[in-house]
């Protein structure tokens, strides 16, 4: 005896690879397919439709099939609305609670497909009953008597798809690769991020201590400071060696510009961090002339939002670090709703952190001198990102020298 039922795909299932992922997912879990509608868009603009018939021998196998196919953006031909049932307290889920992905999804409620707002992965969607509203919610925000969505019924997700026109992420797509020319992959990047903030749109930075030790920091200082960066999420140390570094020339005690050792150097972050806790913050510390450059310098100068989260490890911390996990998390979200592309720069940690609140549609690279940590990030979710297998110390600099130039072309 088989189990069976009848599913449906839309949009640029082909050249997405979107079909072909069905296919495979079907066959490797022991499943058996039927094609029994396939209409296929004859240009490039126009989509295509499929209509397949999904079997396995055990229903609780096909269970599992259609669940791998809901997140490519397969959807069952008869959709219901969707299952609530309410949360019994705070942060306690309902059995059966729905997972979300990070992509695009909807939700159909009495008849209509609402839009799942700021989603993300890893969360549950809360209807919102009177407003007729569908709501990511992480499971930290979950409070009793919400109504939280129950199992894949009525739900629909809508994965990316390969664009209309080549780009870097075109170019680049689902790659990570030490072989890749890295001034043209940097040239490429500088023209989609210049692009980008001409149409009005907004950068992230994630950044670890490698931009201090690599001497990178005049390089993100100055494409802070020209207007490419709108927000920045980093940790203690970056902020730390970054004011280390711009009053006393050293990182982690070396002398960055001689590469030397210098004399009592191992204390100088925690003189750093005490000057500004003396000044009370960041900002005061720049308003006093107390830091004069630098990257935190030029994010103040700027008026550009920054999320400093904690770690076990710091020293200090510095005023503006957040402790608080849960806090930071908020924060991070805050800045990052509005964002539509993430440089991810020498942070695995921070990286994944960030990647994990970011909707699919979202623009991502991560520069790393380790491939691995690529390859980390997207088996973690972020199947978005872009790898650049470079060290700060190049990259930055790089980066920098092409904005320039695309400014200088300009006029």
């Amino acid at each position: 005896m088989e189990y069976a039922r009848e599913i449906e795909l839309e949009g640029h299932i082909i050249d997405s690879g979107i079909m072909t992922s069905v296919f495979d997912a079907v066959m490797d879990m022991g499943g058996n397919f039927e094609i029994t509608t396939f209409d296929v868009g004859k240009k490039k603009q126009d989509t295509s439709y499929a209509r397949l018939i999904i079997s396995a021998p055990e229903e609780e196998l096909l269970e599992q099939i259609l669940s791998v196919l809901h997140r490519l953006g397969a959807r069952l031909t008869e959709m219901e609305d969707v299952r609530l049932a309410e949360a019994e307290g705070d942060r306690i889920v309902p059995k059966g609670f729905y997972s979300t992905t990070n992509h695009p999804t909807m939700v159909k409620y009495n008849g209509d497909w609402l839009e799942v707002e700021a989603i993300e992965m890893d969360c549950l969607i809360v209807v919102d009953q009177e407003e007729r509203r569908a709501l990511c919610t992480p499971m930290s925000k979950l409070k009793k008597g919400n109504s939280v969505v129950l199992g894949e019924n009525g739900v629909r997700v809508i994965p990316p798809e390969r664009p209309r026109k080549v780009s870097t992420f075109e170019f680049m797509h689902g790659t990570v690769s030490s072989e890749r020319p890295s001034e043209t992959v940097i040239a490429k990047i500088a023209l989609e991020m210049h692009e980008l903030k001409k149409r009005g749109g907004k950068i992230g930075i994630v950044g670890g201590p490698a931009i201090i030790h690599t001497r990178a920091a005049p390089a993100l200082a100055e494409i802070i400071r020209e207007g490419y960066v709108d927000a920045l999420f980093a940790g203690n140390a970056l902020a730390t060696h970054d004011i280390e570094y711009n009053l006393f020339g050293t990182s982690l005690g070396m002398n960055l510009d001689s590469g030397t050792l210098a004399r009592g150097g191992h204390k100088n972050h925690i003189y750093a961090i005490s000057e500004v806790i003396r000044a009370g913050s960041i900002k005061d510390a720049v308003e006093k002339g107390i830091i004069q450059k630098g990257i935190m310098y030029e994010c103040v100068r700027k008026d550009v939002p920054y999320v400093l989260a904690g770690s076990i490890r710091d020293d200090g911390p510095l005023p503006d670090v957040i402790t608080d996990v849960m806090v930071a998390q908020d924060m991070m979200r805050k800045h990052l709703k509005s964002l539509d592309m993430v440089i991810m720069i020498g942070t695995l940690l921070h990286s994944v952190a960030v990647g994990n609140c970011l909707p699919s549609y979202v623009k991502t690279i991560c520069v790393d001198i380790n491939p691995a940590s690529v390859t980390k990030l997207m088996d973690r979710g972020t199947m978005q990102a872009i790898g650049v297998v470079s060290d700060a110390g190049t990259f930055l600099p790089l980066l920098a020298k092409q904005l320039k130039n695309l400014r200088e072309f300009e006029g």
